[in-house]
């Protein structure tokens, strides 16, 4: 009944985005919101490739780290929280503030959406500022306020698309999670090409040239967007005014549903902080701990450190079929997990990938460790993912009310500030403790958001009506 009622005024909408046609048995929008959301992550795992690898070998060193303006005075406030901080434990610090607040603004991004921008004319603003991100950190006087540029165009980017995706299905429709799993195929290309083209760049012909074609990437995802704009359908803050709609308080169902998605908040947080190592301590791990020569038909090469995140993303365009396969197939037989079990499976993989780590620093103690050992990592640790996070993209598409869809997409995203927070904290310890027994307390971790998910699955069933 409440999805009936949240659709009353829906139908012409529907209608519309209907008559503009389909590809590949979704509607055309979908191709380009896919598209401009590749080259975003482009842009973004691209800067984030080479974030830690920069800072740790060039901007932190003498006679750099004098030049950043505002540098000093961030050092100073950190150092007063945790203490000394060599390049190591800085840059950790650094990266992790800057994944969290990537992840905090979003909130206020969807709040700016559903109030008074709408979320197309947000995704353009976003756009520009990230644009302008990039391309400042290709000098290093400006790194800081690059960052901040950064996120506050995620956070008004970020929520906004992706409920688009949402926005282009009536309620019920079937091809929704389908949707959801094809837009994180073009997340995960754009994730795929970034290391290879920004990285290599970056290492090869100097770091500021890997940003800038950052940048490049984000003006690209722009124009797509803005010729995709007839495609798409209205804002919901647009269908508000049409219908002269008044603003009620949330009835008794809607606050189930917000309650459910922050229920959720907390143990998911916790899986990114162990997820985020992958561009923190696991980029430290490749270069310094893992023997990267590669022989193929009589030649030996090594393989660039940046080269190792483009792993993940990969095994997400490959794996996607097959993981949506298996879970159509045991649909079939009445046997396919709920949302919250995948959620709960998702972080025992993440835990078991980080053991495969334990393994390997075990390895490593008498020499460099073999490549393989990463790339069975990024095996178990990209399909948790899959079972993890378009899951979470679709779920809130379907609970959240419809009038602060954006502002709780924004909330669900912040999993990853406080992720992304407890990420630096937790790498800040990769130099003071051996490997193995790093890796063993991030599984751990990781294991114990699987637990606490897992046991949500009675209390919330009757909200997720599964």
């Amino acid at each position: 009944m409440a999805e009936r009622v949240r659709s009353a005024h829906q139908p012409a909408h529907f209608e519309g985005v209907s008559a503009l046609g389909e590809l590949f048995g979704h509607p055309k929008a979908l191709t380009f919101l896919f598209t401009t959301e590749m080259w975003e992550r482009f842009s973004y795992y691209g800067m984030r490739s080479l974030l830690v690898l920069y800072m740790t070998k060039y901007l932190l060193m003498p006679g750099h780290a004098g030049a950043v303006f505002g540098l000093t005075g961030v050092r100073t406030a950190l150092e007063a929280v945790f203490g000394r901080l060599d390049a190591q434990p800085l840059s950790s610090q650094i990266y992790g503030f800057y994944t969290a607040l990537v992840y905090l603004t979003p909130i206020f991004g969807g709040l700016l959406a559903d109030r008074v921008l709408g979320q197309r004319r947000t995704v353009v603003v976003g756009a520009i500022l990230m644009a302008i991100g990039h391309f400042m950190m290709a000098v290093e006087q400006l790194f800081l306020l690059a960052l901040l540029a950064l996120i506050l165009g995620s956070g008004a980017f970020k929520p906004n698309i992706s409920t688009q995706v949402g926005g282009l299905y009536a309620p019920g429709d079937r091809r929704r999670d389908r949707a959801y799993s094809i837009f994180y195929v073009g997340i995960n290309i754009g994730a795929f090409l970034a290391p290879l083209v920004c990285g290599t760049l970056g290492e090869q012909a100097g770091w500021h040239y890997g940003f800038a074609a950052a940048g490049i990437g984000m003006l690209i995802g722009l124009s797509i967007y803005l010729y995709a704009m007839p495609l798409l359908p209205p804002d919901e803050l647009q269908k508000a005014k049409a219908v002269h709609a008044v603003r009620r308080p949330l009835d008794r169902e809607e606050w189930r549903a917000v309650i459910a998605i922050l229920v959720l908040f907390v143990p998911t947080a916790l899986l990114w902080a162990t997820y985020e190592q992958g561009g923190n301590t696991i980029v430290l791990w490749a270069d310094g701990n893992t023997d990267r020569t590669i022989g193929l038909l009589g030649v030996t090469a090594e393989i660039p450190t940046t080269w190792f995140l483009a792993f993940n993303p990969f095994m997400i365009f490959a794996f996607t079929p097959l993981v949506v396969a298996l879970w159509s197939r045991q649909a079939a037989r009445g046997r396919e997990p709920s949302t919250i079990t995948k959620m709960a499976l998702g972080c025992f993989a993440v835990a078991v990938s980080y053991l495969i780590m334990a393994a390997a620093g075990w390895q490593a103690a008498v020499g460099k460790a073999s490549w393989l050992w990463l790339f069975g990592y990024f095996v178990v640790i990209t399909i948790g993912e899959l079972y993890l996070s378009p899951i979470g993209l679709s779920l809130v598409t379907k609970i959240a009310p419809a009038r602060i869809l954006s502002m709780m997409m924004g909330v669900w995203l912040a999993t990853s500030f406080i992720g992304g927070f407890l990420a630096g904290y937790i790498g800040s310890f990769w130099s003071r403790m051996e490997k193995p027994e790093f890796f063993l307390m991030v599984a751990g971790i990781a294991a114990v958001a699987g637990i606490i998910i897992f046991l949500c699955r009675w209390p919330l069933r009757g909200v997720l009506r599964e």
